[in-house]
């Protein structure tokens, strides 16, 4: 089986992206942590760029599994996102200075579409792992959920493939090694076609 994870190039002045460190790793290191190959994407912070650079990807290696990676500054916590919504609005330019606000990112197309990753078995795996970690009900609007969206819209709905998004923290706050553990442990259940256990993992608010 083949796995594709991408993760985004530095933006907002920061020289690193832990994103795509955790997604370099863990294609080093795929047959040891989840027992198949594992191709990493670095994909630009671009509205224009992102989805059409992972696509190219997808398209090349018709892969079982799709994980998108995105960082989320100043959480504590792996994210697990459940959702993805058809809205660009953006608090900040791209790196290529586009800057979207209230425009859908497929015109006409639903204004949701769910992950098919396994997000509470995902959750139980990480916690196992001991990584901080939660399911989110927002990626956001910016081009981590941009690249979310058009991934579930395009190839989310294909038999017998999963995929879906994950926001990793600051390295600061989870280092990178542990971001790794955490993707990984996702990976495996998404390959396993893990069903998913009676969890709670809502917010109330």
């Amino acid at each position: 089986m083949t796995v594709v994870v991408s993760g985004f190039e530095p933006f907002g002045g920061d020289a690193t992206n832990p994103s795509w460190e955790t997604a370099q790793l863990l294609a080093e290191r795929g047959e040891e942590l989840v027992g198949d190959r594992v191709v990493a994407v670095r994909l630009p912070v671009t509205f224009a760029g992102a989805w059409p650079a992972l696509d190219a990807v997808v398209r090349e290696h018709d892969p079982e599994v799709v994980v998108a990676l995105g960082l989320a500054g100043g959480d504590g916590r792996v994210r697990l996102e459940r959702v993805a919504v058809n809205v660009r609005d953006a608090r900040i330019p791209d790196n290529a200075g586009a800057q979207p606000v209230d425009v859908p990112v497929v015109p006409g197309a639903p204004v949701g579409h769910w992950s098919t990753l396994p997000l509470k078995a995902s959750l139980v795996a990480v916690r196992e792992a001991g990584v901080p970690v939660e399911v989110s009900g927002t990626a956001g609007t910016y081009v981590c959920n941009d690249v979310f969206y058009a991934l579930m819209h395009h190839w989310g709905s294909v038999p017998g493939r999963r995929a879906g998004f994950v926001h990793v923290p600051d390295a600061g706050a989870v280092p990178v090694e542990d971001q790794v553990t955490a993707v990984a442990a996702v990976v495996r259940q998404a390959l396993l076609g893990a069903p998913e256990p009676r969890v709670a993992a809502g917010t109330e608010s």
